[in-house]
C-alpha cells in the first residue's frame, strides 16, 4: 500500500468543551469523524471547565513514566507478574507482536488496570496492581491518570450512543467495571531495527482508546485510499479511536482503523518515543452481538448468530498479539 508522508492530517478537532455547550453537537462531530476514519480529535483537553484532565496531572505521570522505565532491565523485570498475560506491571522490549506480524514490537511498557474491591467476580481474571518502589509517587499519580482517562472515556462513550440513536447512558453500566487498562509506553531508539518496527500495523482489542499525543511523531492510520495518514494533533488534544470489539458491536459502520508507530527519521533516531494510551474495555460477561440499529438492507448483519462476550474475544486476541 502506498504512504503518504506528506499528507496532512485532515482530522478536524472537536472542542470537547460542546459536551457541556451542546451535547447533540458534540456527539454529531465526534461520530461523523468516527465513522469517517475510525478516529477522531479532541481538542481543548486542559481547558478548566471540568470536561478534560489536570494538565499538571498528565506532566507528572509522563516524568514518572520517564523514571521508571530509565531504571535498569533487571530491576524493571521484578515487576513482570507471572501469569499476568501481560496486563499487569511491565512487559519487556521485543514482547508484544502485532497480529498477524512475525517480527516483535520496538516497545516496552507498564500496565494498570481497574482495582477491583475483595470478593469481585471478575478477581479471578482482573489481577491486583503492582507498583514500583523506585518511583516516589508513581502510584498516586497514575492511578490518578487513570481515574481521569476512564472519566472522559464515559464522556467520549456517550456521544457515541448519541450518535447512534442509544439512550445516552446506554454504555454506562457495560463499562462500569471493564477490564481497562492504563498502558505507559516508552519506544527506546531506535540503531537496528531490522524487520521490527516500534508499533507494527493493528486494530485495537478494545471498545475505544484515548491517547494522549507523544512528544515525537510516527501515529499513523490507514485511510480509505490505501494512504498511511499521520495523526499529528497539536497541544491539549487527545486522540480517540475505535476498537475491535465496538467496532463489531456496531456492525462497523464505526470502523476499528489499522494504525501504527512508524520508525523515527534519522535525525530522531536516537530519541526514545512516550505514550500513554488507555484501552477502554466493555465489562467481561458483556455479550457483543450487533446492535438492531447498525443493520439494513444495504448493510446486513456481518456476525449474525456469532455473539462473544467482551473476555472471550480479549483472551483470542491476547493469543494473537503474543501476550498470552
Amino acid at each position: 500500500m502506498p504512504d503518504s508522508a506528506h499528507k496532512a492530517s485532515a482530522i478536524t478537532p472537536v472542542p470537547l468543551s460542546l459536551y457541556n455547550q451542546d451535547r447533540a453537537a458534540f456527539a454529531q462531530a465526534l461520530g461523523a469523524s468516527f465513522e469517517r476514519y475510525g478516529f477522531a480529535v479532541l481538542s481543548g483537553l486542559f481547558d478548566p471547565d471540568g470536561a478534560g484532565l489536570d494538565e499538571a496531572l498528565v506532566a507528572r505521570a509522563y516524568a514518572d513514566a520517564k523514571a521508571f522505565f530509565a531504571l535498569p532491565t533487571d530491576i524493571k523485570m521484578q515487576y513482570r507478574p507471572e501469569n499476568s498475560r501481560g496486563q499487569r506491571g511491565y512487559t519487556p522490549f521485543g514482547v508484544e507482536t502485532a497480529k498477524g506480524h512475525t517480527a516483535s514490537d520496538l516497545k516496552e511498557f507498564w500496565h494498570v488496570g481497574r482495582d477491583l474491591p475483595a470478593g469481585h467476580p471478575y478477581r479471578d481474571h482482573m489481577a491486583d496492581n503492582v507498583w514500583p518502589s523506585e518511583v516516589a509517587d508513581f502510584k498516586p499519580i497514575v492511578s490518578a491518570l487513570y481515574a481521569g482517562l476512564d472519566a472522559l472515556g464515559k464522556k467520549v462513550l456517550e456521544g457515541i450512543a448519541l450518535y447512534l440513536k442509544l439512550d445516552p447512558h446506554y454504555f454506562d453500566e457495560k463499562v462500569k467495571d471493564g477490564n481497562s487498562i492504563l498502558r505507559l509506553l516508552h519506544y527506546p531508539p531506535v540503531d537496528n531495527p531490522g524487520e521490527s518496527v516500534r508499533a507494527g500495523a493493528h486494530g485495537d482489542i478494545n471498545a475505544i482508546t484515548l491517547l494522549m499525543g507523544a512528544e515525537e511523531p510516527g501515529l499513523q492510520l490507514l485511510d480509505r485510499d490505501g494512504t498511511w495518514l499521520p495523526i499529528t494533533p497539536p497541544e491539549g488534544c487527545i486522540v480517540i479511536n475505535i476498537g475491535d470489539m465496538l467496532s463489531r458491536l456496531t456492525n462497523h459502520v464505526l470502523p476499528s482503523t489499522q494504525h501504527r508507530v512508524i520508525n523515527p527519521a534519522e535525525a530522531r533516531k536516537g530519541f526514545s518515543r512516550y505514550s500513554m494510551p488507555f484501552f477502554l474495555h466493555f465489562e467481561s460477561p458483556f455479550l457483543i452481538e450487533t446492535l438492531p440499529g447498525c443493520v439494513s438492507e444495504d448493510h446486513p448483519d456481518q456476525y449474525a448468530g456469532q455473539p462473544i462476550t467482551a473476555h472471550d474475544f480479549l483472551q483470542q486476541r491476547l493469543r494473537e498479539i503474543k501476550l498470552a
